[in-house]
């Protein structure tokens, strides 16, 4: 069919926005795609139809145009159902390519412009397949759809149950078990490519990347079922939930910058009050409102390019805490000033109570501490129960967070949460202290800290090189080790148990199942070959920092 005989369907109301000598090409059927590279699932000769999705600045148009132009396609017709028009960029980029173009409008469907061209080349259209699904969905989304309301039209169109799941293993929108998102998740963090196949006892799940995002922050559209088959569908579908985030991506930037200016301020030399109770304001942020600061870095040993240890650990922030805050990113860190409102029960502002102290376990397979990531935090308000609670739940996200993604090979999540705060004067404190506990964790190789573990012996020693610990360590208790060696005794253990029993023999005796002169022994023998007097505390001292600095 030639280009000239569709645009003279003058119910199409189509019109030519490149040269007239394009009317006389001709084209062999018809493509409907809003992937930014569609040049794989294309013949050569088709009149691929496009509703914009996948642009997001003028260089995406000339992306786009160059893949075609790479396939062979014959002519592009560009919808205005999303942006009203057809940009400028495009029709420069199928100048450049000499590639026919046509502004189909908004009131022309592609189903019926796609029926029109098949029944004039004496082919049968297919009301329920993909002519018809694309335009609903790209104009469902165009129009403002919701994820929840976009998955179900999907299930109305094409017959599939779909949801999206963050790499934390959240689920953003449809719905999933909690454990199979997270599951999931895992898959689609390890998976060699995308998209990929994942087999589960609840069934056949397909994942697809939402959009360019680096994994760890990035989110995967599920489908249950397998589509490998059906992969350009996938795409597609994709490609509206990733128009979906981008929509709200617009808002929270501006928002973030709110947060850059607050910890900018806060950190100058002599900030105003008033500026920076304002600032806070402005940040969602009451002047007595509770709060923590939450900062982090995401450290890849060995990569080149992608976000850097700053950027992606703001992206994640966000994930974990499921886009509930945003984080402003610094030199140091990204940094988060999270309202404990936000992570409240309804009815707890009608309990009262002690503070009492939180922890979470997360199971997870990974480098670090083991199979277990350990997240533990004392909060101590008086009559405040809800604080705590608050706390318990954000401390539960982080954790939970750092646990899924250390599934990523060489990949380190280190997160430092300050004590509860409130007032503007706080701010820069909190940022400090949130700080000091993130350089903790980073050099545990990674996890969660809080406040209450930075005001402790763990802090001198993570600010002292490995190697001159190491040699400290070696110092004082290498006779004890060599003693252990040669004569298969136990005096580093008892040493051990002996100061956490508060030098108490009984204690030690009972907690060892040994008799109490057996312990008086062991510690007369570790007191000769240290040269130590586990009477007098500033020994004790050396030998406790020893024992921790193995």
């Amino acid at each position: 069919m030639l280009i000239r005989e569709l645009v003279a369907m003058d119910e199409l109301r189509l019109a030519l926005l490149s040269d007239p000598g394009h009317l006389d090409r001709g084209f062999a059927g018809v493509h409907i795609t809003d992937l930014p590279d569609p040049g794989r699932y294309l013949s050569g000769g088709e009149l691929v139809l496009t509703g914009l999705m996948w642009r997001r600045d003028p260089a995406d148009s000339r992306r786009f145009v160059q893949a075609l132009a790479a396939a062979g396609v014959a002519a592009l017709g560009a919808g205005r159902a999303l942006l009203g028009m057809v940009p400028e960029d495009l029709v420069e980029a199928c100048r450049e390519h000499d590639l026919p173009l046509l502004d189909v409008p908004e009131e022309t469907s592609f189903r019926t412009l796609a029926e029109r061209a098949q029944a004039h080349a004496g082919v049968a259209a297919d009301p329920r397949g993909a002519l018809g699904r694309h335009r609903r969905i790209v104009a469902a989304v165009a129009e403002g759809t919701g994820l929840d309301e976009l998955f179900a039209l999907t299930a109305q169109e094409l017959g599939v149950s779909g949801a999206v799941v963050s790499a934390a293993g959240g689920v953003v929108a449809g719905r999933l078990d909690g454990d199979l998102a997270a599951r999931l998740a895992r898959e689609y963090l390890t998976a060699p490519r995308l998209p990929h196949v994942a087999r589960t006892p609840e069934g056949t799940f397909t994942l697809f990347a939402v959009d360019r995002a680096h994994r760890a922050a990035g989110w995967a559209l599920v489908f249950e079922s397998d589509l490998t088959d059906q992969a350009d569908m996938g795409f597609e579908l994709a490609a509206c939930v990733a128009l979906a985030r981008g929509r709200t991506e617009e808002g929270r930037r501006v928002e973030r910058r709110l947060a850059e200016q607050l910890i900018g301020l806060a950190s100058s030399a002599a900030p105003d009050p008033a500026e920076l109770a304002a600032r806070l304001r402005t940040c969602g942020v009451g002047a007595e409102e509770p709060y923590v600061v939450v900062t982090a870095t995401v450290a890849r040993p060995g990569a080149t390019d992608g976000p850097d240890p700053s950027a992606l650990g703001g992206q994640v922030i966000e994930e974990f805490l499921e886009r509930r805050v945003v984080a402003a990113v610094g030199a140091d860190g990204a940094v988060a000033l999270v309202p404990l409102r936000v992570f409240a029960a309804p009815d707890d502002e009608r309990r009262h109570g002690k503070g009492e102290e939180t922890e979470k376990r997360s199971k997870v397979d990974g480098p670090g501490s083991g199979t277990e990531t350990r997240v533990r935090s004392t909060v101590q308000v008086q009559g405040r129960s809800h604080v705590q609670r608050s706390v318990h739940v954000i401390l539960g996200l982080l954790g939970s967070g750092v646990a899924a993604l250390q599934a990523v090979p060489r990949m380190r999540v280190s997160v430092g949460v300050s004590a509860v705060l409130n007032g503007p004067g706080a701010v820069r404190g909190g940022a400090e202290e949130a700080g000091h506990a993130r350089r903790l964790a980073e050099a545990r190789g990674g996890g969660v800290v809080t406040s209450d573990e930075i005001y402790t012996h763990a802090l001198l020693l993570a600010t002292v090189p490995d190697d001159v610990r190491r040699s400290f360590a070696d110092r004082i208790l290498e006779p004890l080790f060599e003693y252990d060696r040669r004569h298969q005794s136990e005096l580093v253990r008892t040493l051990g148990v002996f100061l956490d029993c508060a030098g108490s023999w009984n204690g030690c005796a009972a907690r060892m199942h040994v008799h109490v002169n057996t312990v008086r022994y062991r510690i007369r023998r570790v007191e000769d070959l240290t040269g130590r007097n586990l009477s007098s505390m500033a020994d004790r001292v050396d030998l406790f920092l020893a024992l921790r600095a193995c």
